[in-house]
């Protein structure tokens, strides 16, 4: 059986004061009246395509007590998530810092561009993590775009242990970051914003230095494997 999920007399005030502030009633919804006949007799119609604001209120009455008490496991399932989110295609990078212990760096493929003024990048690291505290407290990181080539440099940085920089070939830029030879790009910032969100930390860096470094084509990952049209299989990045 339906119930309401909230009785419009009982709204908590923030709804009230969103649905007063967009007031418009969709078309098909409840005791609207065709945009011809709101006001035949009055002055042009005003609003939203030449419409008059409506003042009707949605209803709520499509939620189920049982929907109310659903938890986010119920609706979605982890293993189900994550392979939904294959489907969209992304680069990989390697997220490099430096502190008193030496470099460190994880490989990330949750990396994006924020804002132009004032620049800002962001990337996700897991909490579980071992690299993201220490590049945290260093304050500082440089995003190492990856190219199609570097299997190796994914691998090595994806895995979960080890010393991922024994043997590796890397440098020192003058913002004291950690830098991977022959990537398409570096973005070289500081620690900006830390947003908790779930298992993660969504990092915002305040851009200090970019720079564009070759033509190779990009490492894509997608549905589990390098590359769109690729049978290669994916490291654990």
């Amino acid at each position: 059986m339906f119930r309401p999920f909230v009785a419009w007399d009982g709204t908590p005030a923030v709804f009230s004061r969103l649905f007063r502030a967009f007031s418009v009633t969709p078309d098909h919804a409840p005791n609207s009246a065709p945009a011809d006949r709101d006001r035949p007799d009055g002055p042009p119609l005003t609003g939203i395509r030449g419409r008059e604001p409506r003042t009707t209120r949605p209803s709520f009455e499509f939620m189920t007590e049982e929907a109310q008490t659903l938890t986010a496991e119920d609706v979605v399932n982890p293993n189900a998530f994550r392979r939904a989110m294959s489907d969209f295609a992304t680069g990989v990078t390697v997220v490099t810092g430096l502190d008193d212990a030496g470099p460190v760096g994880f490989a990330c493929q949750s990396f994006a561009s924020v804002s132009l003024d004032p620049p800002l990048v962001m990337f996700c690291a897991d909490h579980r993590g071992r690299s993201w505290p220490r590049i945290r407290g260093a304050g500082r990181f440089c995003v190492n775009v990856l190219g199609g080539h570097q299997d190796d440099l994914c691998a090595r940085f994806g895995s979960s242990g080890g010393r991922k920089f024994d043997g590796a070939d890397w440098s020192c830029s003058r913002w004291r970051t950690p830098v991977l030879p022959d990537v398409l790009m570096r973005v070289h910032a500081d620690v900006h914003q830390v947003v908790e969100a779930g298992d993660h930390d969504i990092v915002v860096g305040r851009v200090l230095e970019v720079e564009r470094l070759a033509e190779h084509r990009p490492m894509i990952f997608f549905r589990g494997s390098f590359g769109i049209e690729s049978d290669r299989p994916a490291h654990e990045c």
